[in-house]
């Protein structure tokens, strides 16, 4: 059997071959809900990969999906200047990052699903605001969003559209879950549309750090997207420590990212804690905890086997 393919910036590659993955990052964003907070300046996104790589990972998932300020090209240059490998993002975020009027919103869920389908096996476009103009840049992951605690009739159609495009491809899919709620409601849905759980991500399934709930998810076979780190404001590292090493030990599949996400904490846009606080910071107290094997697994096994695509 010809081993699983994740899909690059840069074209296919084996899944096996993508090293140590963050899972959750961001080169480009703009959006309504986060002004003067924009990511749209290639240097100095370059510059904040070279220092993500330079941490200790070897791949990143670019989790910006469509009509947010995604820039296949430059992302494609800057995987080329860092040699790091990313996988680009279709799909929309949640209904609130989109003013009102925003065309997206408007469309049904087939429309949606071949605009994802053409993002991942055609290009994206060099600009969303001007889709007739296709890179050769492909997406690699469908992505779709809730609210807290609320699936609205957008969001909906976005579940059913990346699960018909997941049903022709194999991409893998993650769920932007708020505050980690309605992860449960969202499994149905997909699973509704022919989506095995075992190929989602529940992306900031910690932000809601209930043991319990999580072992559910995974018995489930869903896989727990764990980005919190350095949000002491909300809760501590320490707490996220815990939280990893005993759902891990009872056997969850977990992989890792950070979602920094703004420029105000960036480092080469002039902010803090940056992209390398993960490796730097947070994966050496990971490692005293749950050991090498179970870190490994994590950054490579899991996110591997998530990213391999499953049809072609």
């Amino acid at each position: 059997m010809t081993p699983p393919l994740a899909r690059t910036v840069l074209g296919d590659v084996a899944a096996a071959d993508l090293g140590r993955v963050n899972y959750h990052e961001h080169l480009f964003q703009v959006s309504p809900l986060l002004p003067g907070d924009e990511l749209e300046n290639e240097p100095a996104s370059l510059a904040e990969a070279g220092l993500l790589h330079a941490s200790g990972f070897d791949s990143m998932v670019d989790a910006t999906p469509i009509g947010l300020g995604r820039d296949p090209e430059a992302v494609a240059r800057i995987s080329t200047g860092t040699g790091l490998h990313v996988v680009a993002t279709t799909g929309a975020h949640r209904e609130a990052h989109y003013g009102n009027g925003h065309p997206l919103l408007e469309l049904a869920e087939s429309p949606l699903a071949n605009l994802f389908l053409s993002d991942l096996t055609n290009g994206m476009p060099v600009d969303d605001t001007d889709p007739g103009r296709r890179s050769a840049v492909r997406a690699g992951v469908l992505k779709a969003g809730v609210d807290y605690w609320r699936i609205s009739a957008f969001e909906r159609r976005v579940l059913a559209a990346v699960s018909a495009a997941h049903e022709q491809t194999g991409a893998p899919v993650m769920v932007h879950l708020e505050f980690g709620t309605a992860a449960h409601e969202v499994l149905d849905v997909l699973e509704a549309g022919g989506v095995n759980p075992s190929r989602v991500v529940l992306a900031h399934a910690d932000r809601n750090p209930d043991t319990g709930l999580h072992l559910e998810l995974a018995a489930r076979g869903a896989v727990l997207g764990y980005d919190g780190m350095a949000r002491s404001r909300v809760r501590t590292d320490a707490e996220l420590l815990d939280l990893t090493a005993e759902v891990v030990s009872s056997g969850a599949t977990v992989v890792l990212g950070g979602d920094v996400a703004r420029r105000s904490r960036y480092e080469s846009y002039g902010g803090m804690p940056g992209l390398a606080y993960l490796g730097r910071r947070y994966l050496p107290r990971l490692l005293d905890r749950i050991g090498r094997d179970a870190l490994d697994g994590i950054l490579t096994t899991n996110a591997h086997r998530w990213l391999g695509w499953t049809v072609g």
